[in-house]
Parts: C-alpha cells; sequence; structure tokens
C-alpha cells in the first residue's frame, strides 16, 4: 500500500513543478479527495449510499472537489488545485491530469431513462484549467482538452480540443511527442472568451506558416539536389 502510495505521489511530481517533497504533495486537496472517493466507492459499491454520500461530502467540504461515490476513477489521477466536479456514471483511466474548475457532467438522456450520463475519459488525457465536458461521450488517450472549451462529442485519441463547442486545433508533433505537456491549452497565447475564436485562428495560421515555410525548405534543398545530381552526370 505505502509503495502504491509513493508511486501515486511520484507520478503527481512528475507532472507539477511546484512541490519539493512528497510530504508537499500530501497537502494537495485533489489528494485527499482521490482518497476519500476511494473509500466513498467502496461504501458505493456495497450499496452503503448513505455513508458513500457521507464521505463525499465531508471531502467536498474541505477539498472544494465533488466526486460522486459512483464514479470509477483508475491510477495515478491528479486533480490540480480543485473546484471539480465528477458525476456519478464518469469513467477516468489511468495518468489523468484535472486542473481547477473542470466539469465531468451529465446530459439529459433523449430517451427519459438513466443510465450513462457522464463522460469516459482515457489513460494520458490533460483537461485544462474551465473545460466542461458534458454527456456520455469518450475522451480518447492522450488528447489535451484545452481551458474552457467545452466538448460534447467523442474526442479523438491524441487530438487537442480548444473553444466552445470545442474542436480539434494544430499541435507541432515536438510537443505531442512529449510524455506529459501541462494545462492543456496548446501555444503561448491565453484563450479570452471574448476573442477566442480569432485568437483560434491566429494560433492555427501561425502553425500552417510554420509548415509551409518548412515545406518550402524540403522543396528548395530537393531542387538542388537534382539540379547537384544533373551537373555530376553531365
Amino acid at each position: 500500500m505505502f509503495r502504491e502510495l509513493g508511486a501515486y505521489l511520484d507520478s503527481i511530481k512528475a507532472r507539477d513543478p511546484a512541490p519539493r517533497s512528497r510530504w508537499e504533495v500530501l497537502l494537495y486537496p485533489g489528494v485527499l479527495a482521490v482518497g476519500l472517493h476511494r473509500l466513498a466507492h467502496w461504501l458505493f459499491k456495497g450499496e452503503l449510499y448513505f455513508f458513500a454520500r457521507l464521505i463525499n461530502h465531508i471531502s467536498r467540504f474541505f477539498t472544494a472537489i465533488d466526486i460522486h461515490p459512483g464514479a470509477k476513477i483508475g491510477r495515478h489521477l491528479f486533480i490540480d488545485h480543485g473546484f471539480t466536479v465528477i458525476g456519478e456514471t464518469a469513467d477516468i483511466g489511468d495518468n489523468v491530469t484535472i486542473y481547477q474548475c473542470v466539469t465531468l457532467g451529465g446530459t439529459n438522456p433523449t430517451n427519459g431513462i438513466g443510465g450513462k450520463r457522464h463522460p469516459s475519459i482515457e489513460d494520458d488525457v490533460i483537461l485544462g484549467s474551465g473545460a466542461q465536458v458534458l454527456g456520455p461521450i469518450t475522451v480518447g488517450k492522450r488528447a489535451r482538452v484545452g481551458a474552457n472549451a467545452v466538448v460534447t462529442q467523442d474526442v479523438p485519441e491524441g487530438a487537442t480540443m480548444v473553444g466552445v463547442r470545442a474542436r480539434p486545433t494544430l499541435v507541432e508533433a515536438k510537443e505531442y511527442q512529449k510524455d506529459f505537456v501541462p494545462y492543456g491549452t496548446p501555444c503561448s497565447e491565453i484563450f479570452d472568451p471574448s476573442t477566442q475564436k480569432l485568437e483560434i485562428l491566429q494560433c492555427e495560421m501561425e502553425q500552417l506558416q510554420k509548415r509551409i515555410a518548412a515545406f518550402a525548405v524540403e522543396r528548395n534543398n530537393n531542387g538542388k539536389g537534382i539540379e547537384t545530381k544533373g551537373r555530376d552526370r553531365a
């Protein structure tokens, strides 16, 4: 048990440059919330719903993080800062990172019959601050959801979603290949809701210009290579 706890704390240190030691990480509200949720979920599975809810309310009071006892959470979930809501039928995989003010919320079933109402978050996903992921959708492995994005449809594996309503944006390969990219929001700009569409377009334009410039250099180099071969044959 202590080895597993140590591995969990180390996984958080690897994703957050702020703590200087494991002891600091132990004080994180997200760590306490996840620990209490494990107990509440165990009681929930045993159909001790009142006591599960009691643990849930105690956790919410001390951490400002509301995780329904029915939610299924994998290994090494990192909730940074707090003010997060996770619904009853949410499924969270391993090594998921959630920043502040994120909601894994439900939507009203069209048939009026209760069931799967909340998202499924697969392994290594990053949810940026203020992201709202709504409904029985799936966020694929290694996907990133930017700050204040509203996601209501499935997210492909490795995609980066920004905007309201969220849509994919281009991300440089060197960024995608990193083991962990903090905060979820791409580029250096901070997205202001009042000008968000313009900023997203500017960001995409910058990425396209870089790709065009790289393509032009590659084309020139290939042209020089062909010209040199022609001279050698002559």
